[in-house]
């Protein structure tokens, strides 16, 4: 105990700080039929950077390598998990739990617009409530068998971050951004949320970072050419990949078919987040 503590025990003891304070265990259990080998959370430091696109991206990628995969959506208040994979309706619920949605190539997937009414209605609710829905998608849903459950976390580091790496067994994290933030600053904040939080941080994806000319290839740097790859080497995150701006990725999206593209940029990322 510190020397400001007069508990005679550790587990009754009040003192914020206190050095001997062990730390609590919150983490959830898992739905009974359940079986998850590894779960990777994808966050970014601000919101409009494109974390729900390259979740989708991942996992689709995951899943062409053989891998069982799944996404829990638990950007409760703008979720796009559904529409990107052309999944809609309701999920159901069993005895068991509530089970997921499985996209055309086996992705199962869970969020909020799979659970209400109306998809397009608004999520107006409180931070702890959002949270605890984010724990039910964890505890309450039957995921089965999955390789990587990629958790799709709301930008920041709020509510719902903190939740999610304190109830699962998050084994790392991808922080997602572009080269138009401040990116060092930005990057920062995660980064070291997740060394408060005993969490490896697998890679860094700087989206957006340019466009290729359709007639010469070369690349242009619309929103200058950033400093993702430097701040990796800086914070020795082990992966990094600088996406481009492909227009066929949105119309995809909007059609509710990314399973459909050959994203032929992040081979080595992959490789690399999953030894």
């Amino acid at each position: 105990m510190s020397e400001s503590c007069s508990e005679s025990s550790c587990s009754t003891c009040g003192v914020e700080g206190c050095s001997s304070r062990k730390a609590e265990d919150f983490r959830a259990p898992a739905n009974a039929k359940s079986h998850i080998k590894h779960v990777i959370g994808i966050v970014s430091g601000k919101g409009g950077v494109g974390k729900s696109l390259v979740t989708s991206e991942i996992a689709v990628l995951l899943r062409k390598k053989g891998y069982k995969v799944g996404i829990l959506d638990a950007d409760i208040t703008g979720p796009s998990i559904p529409k990107v994979f052309g999944v809609h309706g309701q999920a159901m619920g069993t005895e068991d739990g509530i089970i997921p949605f499985e996209s055309k190539t086996g992705i199962k997937i869970m969020s909020v617009n799979l659970i209400l009414d109306n998809e397009e209605s608004p999520v107006i609710w409180r931070g702890p409530v959002i949270a605890g829905v984010v724990k039910q998608f964890w505890t309450e849903v039957v995921w089965g068998e999955l390789d990587y459950l990629l958790v799709d976390m709301p930008p920041g580091t709020g509510d719902v971050p903190l939740t999610v790496f304190q109830s699962l067994p998050v084994n790392g994290i991808v922080v997602v951004t572009s080269p138009q933030e401040l990116v060092g600053m930005i990057v920062k904040k995660a980064y070291n949320m997740a060394q408060m939080m005993n969490i490896p941080v697998l890679g860094l994806v700087q989206n957006m970072s340019y466009v290729s000319c359709p007639d010469c290839g070369k690349k242009i740097f619309i929103y200058g050419e950033g400093h993702g790859e430097e701040t990796a080497k800086e914070l020795n995150i082990p992966a990094y990949a600088a996406l481009p701006i492909i227009p066929e990725i949105a119309s995809l999206c909007d059609a509710g078919a990314i399973e459909d593209f050959d994203n032929t940029y992040m081979g080595d990322f992959i490789e690399k987040i999953t030894k």
